[in-house]
Order: C-alpha cells, then sequence, then structure tokens
C-alpha cells in the first residue's frame, strides 16, 4: 500500500504531491499519469486541487507542474521548527572540521532515510547523499544506525518494507543478513557502510537518541576507500559519540516534539 492511500483524499492529494517533487523538476500532467496509480480523472482533480491552494504551481507557457510557493514556505517552518538539522547544524560542522571528512545528518521518513544536512569534507567526494534526499535504509550506515535503535514492532515494520536491492556486491541481500547485522550496531552503539551503497563509499555511523532511549536521527562520518578504511573511520567513534550526545540534549532544551511528548504525558 502507498503512503496515504488509506487516509482519503488528503492521503492521495499527498502522495500526488510527493510525486510531483520527487521529479526534481517542473513536469507535465502526463509524465505524472506515467507513474500515478490514479486514473485520469482523479489524478487531474487532485492536482488542480493541488495548484489551487498554492502547494503546487502551473506554468501556462510549459504547461508544466512544480512545488508551489505555499509548499516552500511550509516547508520551510516545518525546518526551522521540527528539524533536527536546526539545532545540530553546530555540531555537524565542528564533527567535519575534527575529522576532515563528510558528515551527514538523517532521520527516517517512513521506511526510508531522509537527509536533513551534509557537511563536505576538506576535499570534497562526489555521492547520492544531498540535503532534501531520500536513500535505502538498509543498506546506509545511518539507515542501519536508526533501524537499530526502533522499537522491536516499529522495526519489523520498516525491515519488512526495504526493498534488498542489490547495489553493490557488499550490499545486504535480505532481512536475515539485516537483522544480524542490526543486533551487532546495537550491541556496539554504532555501525558501517561497507560500500553497500556506492561503490567506494564507507562510513560509520551512530543513533541520535533521547535520554529515553527514543529515537531522533543519525550522523555519520563519510569518507572513500581511496582515502581510508573502516578502521580508520572507527576511530571517530568517540567524536560521534560526544556530537550526538550535544544534539540530543539541545534538541530536548529546543523542545524537540520528542521533549514536548514527554513533557505532556509526564514521561
Amino acid at each position: 500500500m502507498s503512503r496515504g492511500s488509506g487516509d482519503g483524499t488528503v492521503g492521495k492529494a499527498l502522495e500526488v504531491l510527493e510525486e510531483v517533487a520527487n521529479f526534481g523538476r517542473p513536469v507535465r500532467f502526463n509524465d505524472v499519469l506515467a507513474q500515478s496509480r490514479f486514473p485520469k480523472p482523479t489524478l487531474y482533480r487532485l492536482i488542480q486541487t493541488l495548484t489551487n491552494q498554492g502547494m503546487l504551481d502551473f506554468d501556462p507557457e510549459r504547461s508544466t507542474y512544480a512545488p508551489g510557493a505555499r509548499l516552500v514556505r511550509l516547508a520551510h517552518a516545518a525546518w526551522q521548527q521540527s528539524s533536527l538539522a536546526q539545532v545540530a547544524s553546530p555540531y555537524l560542522q565542528e564533527l567535519s572540521e575534527q575529522t576532515g571528512e563528510t558528515v551527514h545528518l538523517a532521520q527516517l521518513d517512513s521506511a526510508q532515510v531522509l537527509y536533513l544536512d551534509k557537511r563536505n569534507a576538506k576535499q570534497p567526494v562526489e555521492m547520492y547523499s544531498q540535503a532534501g534526499k531520500v536513500g535505502p535504509a538498509y543498506c546506509t550506515g545511518v539507515g542501519k544506525a536508526m533501524m537499530a535503535f526502533l522499537p522491536d514492532a516499529e522495526a519489523e515494520k520498516v525491515i519488512g518494507q526495504q526493498s534488498f536491492h542489490i547495489f553493490t556486491e557488499h550490499t545486504l541481500a535480505n532481512v536475515e543478513a539485516l537483522k544480524e547485522e542490526l543486533a551487532e550496531i546495537r550491541e556496539h552503539g554504532y555501525g558501517f557502510d561497507r560500500e553497500e551503497h556506492e561503490p567506494g563509499i564507507i562510513c560509520v555511523a551512530m543513533p541520535i537518541l533521547t535520554e529515553r532511549g527514543r529515537l531522533i536521527g543519525a550522523m555519520s562520518v563519510t569518507s572513500t576507500t581511496d582515502r581510508t578504511n573502516l578502521a580508520s573511520l572507527e576511530k571517530n567513534v568517540p567524536l560521534l559519540k560526544t556530537a550526538a550526545d550535544a544534539i540530543s540534549r539541545e534538541a530536548q532544551r529546543w523542545s524537540f516534539p520528542d521533549h514536548q511528548k514527554q513533557q505532556a504525558t509526564g514521561l
């Protein structure tokens, strides 16, 4: 079932909005129709509603749709008010300067990884991850670090949604292999990407947890096999832990949603 498919008209509209945004460029109606699960009349109605509400913008000269100004305002407000990126920014910068490597900040978005921020190495390396992009969880360091610290029921759900597409010869190929590695990550408190998503790209990753152990994100130090190895990256674990703990404390002081929930429930 697609995300939002069980949430009526609102869920359908959000699904279409995400489809348009995922193109990464202005897109024609027929392009969306070609990949949408909705019939043409339904899709047209949803797109018109989103356009009327300012969530999509229509260019009459090119007959294309793109994310609208209202959506941009809402996204900016969400980023400012509830994203880890805001409070984590100085710690990411410090960690990147300390290690000289690329640093990522991520959260889980359903069963995928959403990259919230990225600080490039002193010598930047071309790689898939960019702030705002989503990627697979089962074959990325941050993804596995987060899955390892989910509550059991939620972890089973997220694991069950992984595609297990084979990107490289090192990609984990099935549920059993993933669960075995997640157990190791829980034991050690951190994990690795062993060229599982992109050839030559490796990282050490650590979850960001609240004082009560609730997962709120993850961060990683990433490099290449041309420049270093996993053993050398592992030496950055103490720096990662210091940064992750600092971000957790700052997020809770900043009334991150998880902290607000604890206050409301008295947990």
